[in-house]
């Protein structure tokens, strides 16, 4: 069945209201109308089999029937710190992460980052992200969103992050200690935050005020990865290790 996410404000009882681009495309394009069953998801990890029993041009009104089957979600939490990269690489990042099982990202203004946004640009851009971490949570039948947070700077950034989290640096200019040697010297934390610079990497002051928390280094290989290879690279090898994967 067709599925589609609905705020958790917007499900009361047995109702759920399905409003936006997704009330056009239930009768526009997939035509359907009354009696019609499809999958409605608060995003949280709630999945419920729902029947159309109203529709309008702003608003589709559906009871749900009961409970499905949910995918299970990582119990790790892993959250990505990435550096702004150019471009329309940001939304590749929030889709292969989403699929892979992030439970956060969070862009990070860097220092080398070569795209600046201002407020309003930073904010339309969060929206633009989020909803491409929705689409993809819907096109894998994921039951939960991950969350695309406001665009940080580094302080912010180290102040969101919880005292007992580990904090990882994927920095070019490390050369001893593989992600793989660290992560088979660690029982599995509740939460790891993964940090990738932009293009061009960490300016190396950003990475010895991360090293101050005590957070480690970590090459993930001998070669140079792209920015928007390294995110998703890094989160597969954790998840992985840690049997979230397979």
């Amino acid at each position: 069945m067709a599925r589609f996410f609905v705020d958790p404000q917007d499900i009361k009882g047995d109702t759920a209201i399905i409003t936006g681009p997704d009330v056009k495309h239930i009768s526009k394009v997939l035509r359907m109308g009354n009696g019609d069953r499809l999958t409605i998801l608060d995003g949280r990890g709630l999945v419920f089999t729902a029947e159309i029993t109203g529709m309008t041009k702003d608003e589709v009104t559906c009871h749900l029937l009961g409970p499905e089957v949910a995918p299970a979600e990582p119990n790790l939490k892993v959250t990505l710190v990435q550096g702004l990269p150019k471009g329309d690489k940001m939304e590749t990042i929030i889709q292969k992460c989403t699929e892979l099982g992030i439970y956060q990202i969070i862009p990070l203004a860097a220092a080398r980052s070569v795209v600046r946004l201002d407020g309003k640009k930073a904010a339309e851009r969060q929206q633009r992200w989020q909803r491409v971490a929705m689409e993809a949570a819907k096109q894998c039948r994921r039951p939960v969103i991950p969350r695309v947070q406001k665009l940080c700077q580094l302080t912010e950034v180290i102040s969101m992050i919880p005292t007992n989290a580990l904090g990882v640096i994927a920095w070019e200019d490390e050369k001893q200690q593989s992600l793989r040697q660290l992560l088979q010297g660690v029982t599995m934390p509740e939460e790891i935050y993964i940090f990738i610079g932009p293009e061009g990497g960490f300016d190396p002051e950003e990475v010895a005020r991360l090293s101050q928390r005590g957070w480690p280094n970590v090459t993930l290989g001998p070669r140079i990865l792209r920015t928007e290879t390294a995110g998703p690279t890094a989160l597969t090898m954790v998840l992985y290790h840690y049997g979230e994967l397979g």
